[in-house]
């Protein structure tokens, strides 16, 4: 137990926490008069803070910030009953004592050691995230099940198929969380929902509570992969890996895994389960027993099915995960993702012409290995492709993996990744690299001790400091190395907050790019 993790789930609390703890479970059955401190105004903080006074909570909201778009929420939040203060001097110690909270809700994304946060540890104040919040606000009856997700990569498009599954099989559903959808926000539905479908990035499964009894308590869970990432934040592999091992703490019915991927298996079998909650794998192989997988052309299910032993059932084919009109053959890691899927919502009890109409109706999100260029006469028969989403070394591994000959537009912040495996992997199909963003030196040298003989090219924001003039100088070097036959593929493998608001904005640069580059092209 260290001194960020809230007393709340301390094994040997004091008498008077002990006291605390009944009486904040006795005022979260009511929330009327909850006296909450909410770290952070952004679109969690926000929503939570809302959510919080829907119920009739007293809620202070701080944040450092004082950007237009901070005040504006301020004056909403204000409007509805709440104090806001914004500025640095406003997160280091809290409005008013200690004793004046019964509870702290942080954004997911506030550090665990944020001198606020450490200090309400150390004064006995429970911290939360938003996920927990949400969580405690269910309705005592009728609540929605949950399907919770996580990994290094594929979280997103994972959920939002799930989603699709759900609804294909006639339910009400919504993805949530991380996805965008902030939880509290899907739980106030006018309409409500059967099912959601539930993204969790590592810091939110860090400020999980560790009051197992009452904490989160998924149907079903997963987590796709695990591969280095936000280690800046977490400040260890090791502690990086245990956020994501968290999902599973109290899943029902089925622990899913990556059969590719031990350390998810690992996981699993050290979680904390209910008892009957089943380990469910997927795999590109052919599944063995209670496992998904891929036979043939054919994705299949021998773990939701009886006699598994000697039969599988079949939930849809390599054609269906196809864009109408496509022939390019389906990447592995599509054949992941659908699986990872079906084999929560198969947990959920949805029949097999739903995962399929769900596959079938289901469409990718942009900026995730996206063509935004086809080859043509115009682009010298180069295809251009938007992986914007490749934020992490992982991820930028199963973009480059897909094509044969890339000229590779990386860089950004690297949250403390490694480039090594990638450039050792890859350099052989690379035709050259154009590299931008505060970290594309340590991409840079990767590529010198790995890959020397691939020509790299670094691009500065020009004088004008407009990322639209970056982008277009970042397109012209990459048309320059390419040859026909070639891919020119952004899959950064960095973060894009260096130069970017957003890795949605850095895609829509890059693809506004290439289109004043290729007007007849695109």
């Amino acid at each position: 137990m260290t001194v960020f993790e809230s007393w709340l789930g301390n094994p040997n609390p004091r008498a008077d926490d002990t006291d605390r703890v009944r009486e904040l479970r006795h005022l979260t059955s009511r929330w009327s008069g909850l006296r909450t401190l909410v770290t952070g105004i952004g679109i969690s903080g926000f929503a939570a803070a809302d959510a919080l006074l829907e119920v009739g909570a007293e809620v202070a909201v701080v944040d450092s910030a004082t950007g237009e778009t901070q005040q504006e929420k301020a004056r909403l939040l204000e409007v509805l009953g709440a104090t806001v203060l914004l500025g640095p001097e406003h997160v280091v110690t809290p409005p008013q004592p200690w004793d004046a909270y019964d509870l702290v809700v942080t954004s997911p994304g506030w550090h665990p050691d944020a001198e606020l946060l450490v200090g309400a540890a150390r004064a006995g104040v429970p911290v939360w995230g938003d996920v927990e919040l949400a969580w405690r606000m269910r309705p005592e009856t009728g609540a929605a099940p949950w399907l919770t997700l996580t990994g290094t990569n594929g979280k997103t498009t994972v959920v939002e198929m799930a989603a699709e599954m759900l609804r294909a099989a006639g339910l009400r559903a919504t993805s949530a969380g991380n996805v965008g959808t902030p939880l509290v926000e899907a739980l106030r539905h006018p309409h409500g929902f059967e099912f959601l479908a539930v993204e969790l990035s590592s810091y939110q499964l860090h400020w999980l509570s560790t009051d197992v009894e009452n904490s989160v308590r998924p149907l079903a869970a997963a987590v796709l992969n695990v591969a280095p990432d936000h280690l800046d934040w977490h400040g260890s592999m090791e502690a990086y890996t245990l956020a994501k091992g968290r999902i599973y703490q109290n899943t029902e019915v089925a622990c899913v895994y990556n059969v590719a991927d031990p350390v998810t298996e690992d996981l699993v079998r050290e979680a904390d389960v209910v008892e009957g909650a089943r380990a469910i794998g997927f795999t590109r192989a052919v599944p063995g027993l209670s496992m998904l997988g891929l036979v043939e052309d054919v994705l299949c299910d021998r773990a939701f099915v009886e006699q598994r032993r000697d039969n599988a059932a079949e939930l849809c084919s390599l054609a269906d995960l196809r864009p109408e009109g496509s022939s390019e053959p389906v990447p592995p890691h599509t054949v992941e993702n659908v699986l990872a899927a079906a084999a929560l919502v198969r947990a959920a009890g949805v029949p097999q012409i739903a995962v399929r109409d769900g596959v079938r109706a289901f469409r990718p999100a942009p900026h995730r290995v996206a063509t935004v260029a086809a080859p043509s006469a115009a682009t010298g028969e180069v295809r251009w492709v938007d992986d914007s989403k490749a934020t992490n070394p992982h991820a930028a591994n199963a973009s480059l993996g897909t094509f044969e000959s890339v000229v590779w537009i990386a860089g950004g912040d690297a949250k403390g990744g490694s480039f090594d495996d990638l450039v050792t992997t890859h350099g052989p199909r690379m035709r050259g690299a154009v590299l931008l963003g505060a970290d594309r030196a340590l991409v840079a040298d990767a590529l010198r001790r790995h890959a020397p003989e691939v020509p790299v090219v670094e691009v500065d924001l020009p004088q004008t400091g407009e990322v639209s003039d970056l982008m277009d100088a970042v397109v012209a070097r990459a048309a320059e190395l390419a040859q026909p036959g070639d891919t020119v593929l952004l899959a950064p493998a960095c973060a894009s907050w260096d130069q970017f608001r957003s890795y949605g904005h850095r895609g829509d640069e890059f693809a506004a790019a290439v289109t004043r580059r290729f007007p007849q092209g695109s």
